[in-house]
Protein backbone atom coordinates (compact mmCIF):
# COMPACT_ATOMS: atom_id res chain seq x y z
CA UNK A 1 0.00 0.00 0.00
CA UNK A 2 1.65 3.16 -0.93
CA UNK A 3 -0.16 6.96 0.46
CA UNK A 4 1.37 9.81 0.19
CA UNK A 5 0.90 11.00 3.66
CA UNK A 6 0.80 8.20 5.84
CA UNK A 7 -2.49 7.57 7.97
CA UNK A 8 -1.91 8.57 11.88
CA UNK A 9 -3.45 5.51 13.32
CA UNK A 10 -3.36 2.00 11.73
CA UNK A 11 -5.14 -1.51 12.95
CA UNK A 12 -1.09 -3.51 13.18
CA UNK A 13 -2.48 -6.84 13.37
CA UNK A 14 -4.50 -6.38 10.39
CA UNK A 15 -1.71 -5.11 8.19
CA UNK A 16 0.44 -8.01 9.32
CA UNK A 17 -1.80 -10.51 8.58
CA UNK A 18 -1.87 -8.83 5.11
CA UNK A 19 2.00 -8.55 4.84
CA UNK A 20 1.83 -5.17 4.08
CA UNK A 21 3.99 -2.25 3.65
CA UNK A 22 3.46 1.63 4.10
CA UNK A 23 5.48 4.45 2.28
CA UNK A 24 5.04 7.45 2.28
CA UNK A 25 5.98 11.11 3.79
CA UNK A 26 4.88 12.69 7.19
CA UNK A 27 5.76 16.57 7.55
CA UNK A 28 8.74 17.27 10.72
CA UNK A 29 5.95 19.80 12.13
CA UNK A 30 3.80 17.32 13.49
CA UNK A 31 6.65 15.96 15.75
CA UNK A 32 5.64 18.11 19.26
CA UNK A 33 7.96 16.42 20.93
CA UNK A 34 11.08 16.34 18.45
CA UNK A 35 10.13 20.51 18.22
CA UNK A 36 10.42 20.49 22.39
CA UNK A 37 14.00 19.00 21.68
CA UNK A 38 15.33 20.19 18.86
CA UNK A 39 12.78 23.30 17.64
CA UNK A 40 10.20 23.18 15.12
CA UNK A 41 11.30 21.68 11.98
CA UNK A 42 10.28 21.94 8.55
CA UNK A 43 10.30 18.95 5.76
CA UNK A 44 8.96 15.65 5.63
CA UNK A 45 10.58 12.29 7.22
CA UNK A 46 10.34 9.85 4.65
CA UNK A 47 9.01 6.35 5.79
CA UNK A 48 8.64 2.36 5.01
CA UNK A 49 7.02 -0.03 7.12
CA UNK A 50 6.63 -3.38 6.63
CA UNK A 51 3.85 -5.65 8.62
CA UNK A 52 4.19 -9.19 8.84
CA UNK A 53 4.34 -12.30 11.15
CA UNK A 54 8.11 -13.61 11.69
CA UNK A 55 8.51 -17.55 12.17
CA UNK A 56 7.68 -17.62 15.91
CA UNK A 57 4.22 -16.48 15.37
CA UNK A 58 4.66 -12.86 16.49
CA UNK A 59 3.64 -9.41 14.88
CA UNK A 60 6.64 -7.46 13.81
CA UNK A 61 6.56 -4.34 11.81
CA UNK A 62 10.48 -3.25 10.08
CA UNK A 63 10.62 -0.10 9.78
CA UNK A 64 13.01 2.68 8.15
CA UNK A 65 12.96 6.10 8.17
CA UNK A 66 14.91 9.20 6.67
CA UNK A 67 14.59 13.29 7.70
CA UNK A 68 16.83 15.82 7.26
CA UNK A 69 16.53 18.06 10.64
CA UNK A 70 17.72 21.34 11.63
CA UNK A 71 19.72 20.55 14.75
CA UNK A 72 21.72 23.50 16.75
CA UNK A 73 25.67 23.18 17.16
CA UNK A 74 27.01 23.08 20.29
CA UNK A 75 29.52 25.91 19.72
CA UNK A 76 27.53 28.31 17.88
CA UNK A 77 24.18 27.38 18.47
CA UNK A 78 23.01 28.19 15.00
CA UNK A 79 21.08 25.46 12.99
CA UNK A 80 22.70 22.92 10.94
CA UNK A 81 20.92 20.42 8.95
CA UNK A 82 21.64 16.88 9.90
CA UNK A 83 20.92 13.71 7.83
CA UNK A 84 18.86 11.42 10.00
CA UNK A 85 18.25 7.74 9.03
CA UNK A 86 17.01 4.99 11.38
CA UNK A 87 16.32 1.27 11.22
CA UNK A 88 14.39 -0.51 13.30
CA UNK A 89 12.37 -3.81 14.46
CA UNK A 90 9.02 -3.90 16.49
CA UNK A 91 6.98 -6.30 18.10
CA UNK A 92 3.61 -5.76 18.10
CA UNK A 93 2.68 -6.47 22.10
CA UNK A 94 -1.14 -5.98 23.94
CA UNK A 95 0.68 -5.80 27.46
CA UNK A 96 4.18 -5.50 29.50
CA UNK A 97 4.19 -9.23 29.72
CA UNK A 98 4.60 -10.23 26.17
CA UNK A 99 6.93 -7.31 25.72
CA UNK A 100 9.62 -8.85 28.42
CA UNK A 101 9.07 -11.95 26.17
CA UNK A 102 10.26 -10.49 22.73
CA UNK A 103 13.69 -11.07 21.79
CA UNK A 104 16.37 -8.45 22.66
CA UNK A 105 16.21 -7.48 18.36
CA UNK A 106 13.23 -6.72 18.61
CA UNK A 107 11.43 -3.09 20.36
CA UNK A 108 8.48 -3.57 21.91
CA UNK A 109 5.75 -1.33 20.74
CA UNK A 110 2.12 -0.98 23.05
CA UNK A 111 -1.33 -2.01 20.89
CA UNK A 112 -4.53 -0.71 22.50
CA UNK A 113 -7.64 -1.82 21.11
CA UNK A 114 -6.14 -3.33 18.01
CA UNK A 115 -5.48 0.68 16.42
CA UNK A 116 -1.35 2.07 16.70
CA UNK A 117 -0.67 5.66 16.81
CA UNK A 118 2.06 5.80 14.13
CA UNK A 119 2.72 9.06 14.41
CA UNK A 120 4.33 8.54 18.09
CA UNK A 121 5.88 5.76 17.21
CA UNK A 122 7.60 7.43 14.24
CA UNK A 123 8.57 10.71 16.37
CA UNK A 124 9.87 8.16 19.22
CA UNK A 125 12.32 6.40 16.65
CA UNK A 126 13.47 9.86 15.15
CA UNK A 127 14.35 11.15 18.91
CA UNK A 128 15.88 7.69 19.41
CA UNK A 129 18.09 8.46 16.23
CA UNK A 130 19.14 12.02 16.63
CA UNK A 131 22.81 12.75 17.68
CA UNK A 132 23.58 13.05 21.25
CA UNK A 133 26.32 16.81 19.91
CA UNK A 134 26.58 18.23 16.83
CA UNK A 135 29.57 20.80 15.60
CA UNK A 136 29.90 22.69 12.72
CA UNK A 137 33.14 22.20 10.44
CA UNK A 138 35.67 24.45 12.19
CA UNK A 139 35.93 26.36 8.93
CA UNK A 140 31.63 26.78 9.10
CA UNK A 141 31.67 27.35 12.60
CA UNK A 142 30.52 31.26 13.96
CA UNK A 143 32.86 30.40 17.32
CA UNK A 144 36.40 29.73 16.45
CA UNK A 145 38.43 27.30 18.50
CA UNK A 146 40.16 30.44 20.37
CA UNK A 147 36.80 32.17 21.71
CA UNK A 148 36.12 28.78 23.28
CA UNK A 149 39.18 29.01 25.79
CA UNK A 150 38.60 30.36 29.35
CA UNK A 151 40.97 32.81 29.22
CA UNK A 152 43.43 32.53 31.66
CA UNK A 153 45.62 29.08 31.97
CA UNK A 154 45.24 27.27 34.82
CA UNK A 155 48.66 27.79 37.16
CA UNK A 156 50.42 25.27 38.47
CA UNK A 157 50.52 24.51 42.41
CA UNK A 158 54.28 24.81 43.25
CA UNK A 159 53.55 23.63 46.52
CA UNK A 160 52.97 20.11 46.91
CA UNK A 161 49.63 18.43 47.76
CA UNK A 162 48.98 17.84 51.68
CA UNK A 163 48.48 14.32 52.07
CA UNK A 164 45.34 13.06 53.45
CA UNK A 165 46.12 11.08 56.25
CA UNK A 166 47.93 13.76 58.31
CA UNK A 167 44.85 14.26 59.90
CA UNK A 168 44.96 10.93 60.91
CA UNK A 169 48.50 10.90 62.26
CA UNK A 170 47.85 13.98 64.46
CA UNK A 171 45.39 11.90 66.09
CA UNK A 172 47.49 8.78 66.56
CA UNK A 173 50.00 10.98 67.74
CA UNK A 174 47.79 12.02 70.66
CA UNK A 175 46.68 8.88 71.96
Amino acid sequence: MLTTRLPLQVEPYRLAAQNERLEGLVALESFERLALDAGVQEGDCRVRLDFGIDTQGRRVIEGWLEAEVQLPCRRCLEPMPVQIESHFLLGVVTDDTLAAELPSTHEPVLVENEQLNLLSVLEDELILSLPQVIYHDETQCGVSRDQLTSGAEAEDSEKPAANPFEVLRTLKGKS
